[in-house]
């Protein structure tokens, strides 16, 4: 998995985002395993435990299960990363999970659009990382809460800590291809066809109200969000909330075999991702070509401003109109080198310009036209020679 930035693809970019626990796998992976070893048959009472000291200590409620999970394995086993992923290995997971990613890439393939595959998530990012499916390459990048470790490989602090509120930066992260933790360019101004992967190129799936920031976000900007539920339970009550809160479009069974209703709908998004990134460009286009239309119409207008001043200074018979004129002629920051010329022809052949040279306004700005100049002329030397005989500072 790359942690460099990625650039914007020649083909429609689709990223699928995951929760992981009752998204891909039945239950908590910690309590696949991990809890039962370490605290006992009863899990529900681990968690009461951790969200009483979450609640009694203002705590993240991620930081007191990583603590009490830390705290639990004490006497009893070498809590490393190593165990960690092993858990991680003996996790459920829903059917058809294993064959999913791939497959679904693929068919992005046949239909022009890169699919990629991440796990936004609150669980423990070792034990993902512990799973086939991450060890088989599914995940273009796996953001979860994690542990740091010691010398000896041994948990001693929370490294990364993701709860419901932040998992959003993470869509950002995604979005612009931004995806190191620790990289600032997230923050970076992306020009709307510069985006590598648009929010309305975004699928959210989850299975809860810990998902719901995610899911609206994803919404909000024309993407597509999908609960699941338990195909086992067909418990179907936080998947209609969530449709009548407007935080979903779809929800479908956490079913992930072929032809299945989630299969069918993630693919319909692939072809109408391919149909609409084609309208999607022609907009860029349509947008490019008025954009260098308007840069043209403005470069005229300039061109005709600037030679309008050259035409009035040629013409003016009197100081006070010269140095009238001086002030716009100021105003100008870039002159065309023919400009230039034209504005040096005059200097040495107008009575009321030549006469004024070693004025203040006059001699500033035919300095400023002849230091852009790429390189002197015989016309800016003799100015030049002319302020160097009236010796005047520089």
């Amino acid at each position: 998995m790359s942690t460099a930035r990625k650039s914007k693809e020649d083909k429609p970019v689709l990223a699928i985002c995951y929760d992981f626990d009752k998204t891909l796998s039945p239950d908590d992976m910690q309590a696949q395993g991990y809890i039962q070893e370490v605290y006992g048959e009863d899990v529900s009472a681990f968690w009461q435990e951790s969200n009483a000291m979450a609640n009694a200590n203002e705590m993240d409620t991620n930081l007191a299960y990583m603590y009490k999970m830390v705290q639990e394995a004490r006497g009893r086993i070498v809590f490393t990363r190593k165990n960690l992923e092993e858990y991680g290995a003996k996790v459920a997971l829903f059917p058809g999970v294993e064959e999913w990613f791939e497959r679904i890439r693929e068919y992005g393939k046949q239909h022009g659009v890169i699919v990629e595959h991440y796990i936004i998530s609150s669980g423990l990012k070792e034990m993902i990382e512990g799973t086939k499916i991450a060890k088989n390459g599914a995940f273009e990048k796996i953001y979860a809460s994690s542990f740091c470790y010691d010398e000896r490989d041994v948990a001693v602090w929370p490294a990364q800590v993701i709860n419901y509120t932040n998992k959003t930066q993470f869509l950002f992260r995604i979005e612009k291809g931004v995806l190191d933790i620790n990289d600032s360019g997230v923050n970076d101004y992306f020009a709307p066809e510069d985006i590598r992967v648009p929010f309305r190129n975004m699928i959210y799936i989850g299975d809860s109200d810990t998902d719901v920031p995610c899911m609206k976000l994803v919404n909000s900007y024309g993407g597509h969000s999908i609960g699941v539920y338990n195909n086992d339970t067909l418990d179907k009550t936080k998947v209609y909330k969530m449709l009548h809160d407007n935080r979903i479009r779809y929800f479908a069974p956490a079913d992930y075999t072929e032809n299945s209703e989630l299969d069918r709908l993630v693919k319909a998004i692939i072809e109408r991702t391919a149909s609409n990134e084609i309208l999607e460009n022609m907009h860029f286009d349509c947008k490019k070509e008025r954009d260098q239309n308007d840069i043209r119409k403005l470069n005229n207008e300039s061109k005709r401003h600037r030679i309008d001043l050259i035409i009035s200074l040629d013409g003016s018979h009197s100081f006070e109109t010269t140095h009238s004129i001086m002030k716009d002629l100021l105003d100008v920051e870039h002159w065309e080198e023919d400009e230039i010329d034209m504005l040096l022809d005059i200097a040495i052949n107008k009575h009321p310009v030549r006469y004024l040279l070693n004025d203040f306004d006059v001699r500033t700005f035919y300095k400023k036209i002849i230091n852009q100049l790429s390189v002197k002329t015989e016309k800016s030397k003799r100015i030049e020679g002319i302020f160097d005989k009236h010796n005047f500072e520089q």
